[in-house]
């Protein structure tokens, strides 16, 4: 029987090894279903942890009051008509990074961003990686 001290000492170290460090945590912004599932299992496989994703800006923005992320992913093009600036604007009061994500290209974005990175639809899932891998970078 092993003594309890040293049992005790390999379980705690067993733990600490598999527990590991955080994952990123990205917020997504996406209405359309498909792209957002595309998104999701993109981001994930590349062991990504997504908040989300989010249809409307404001339930975006109502996440944003209760997670944090450490980057995010924001179609610019939602719903109705609406635009995912307000969550943009969030985002930089907040020091988040983000890409826009739009089948309009750069043409499609306010010139306030011109420095945010774009990705147009469609796009291969290993540009959205290496995109993202960027802005954690």
């Amino acid at each position: 029987m092993p003594d309890a001290p040293a049992a005790l000492q390999q379980a705690q170290c067993h733990e600490v090894m598999t527990a590991g460090p955080s994952r990123p945590r990205l917020l997504v912004v996406e209405d359309e279903a498909l792209v957002a599932m595309l998104i999701e299992d993109v981001l994930a496989d590349a062991g990504f942890e997504v908040v989300g994703p989010f249809g409307q800006a404001a339930k975006a923005l109502n996440s944003l009051a209760d997670e944090t992320v450490d980057a995010a992913i924001l179609d610019v093009n939602l719903g109705g008509g609406e635009r995912s600036y307000s969550v943009a604007n969030e985002l930089s009061e907040r020091g988040v990074p983000y890409i826009f994500l739009t089948g309009y290209g750069r043409a499609g974005i306010d010139p306030r961003y011109a420095d945010v990175p774009v990705l147009q639809k469609p796009f291969e899932p290993q540009t959205l990686r290496r995109l993202v891998n960027r802005l954690l970078a």
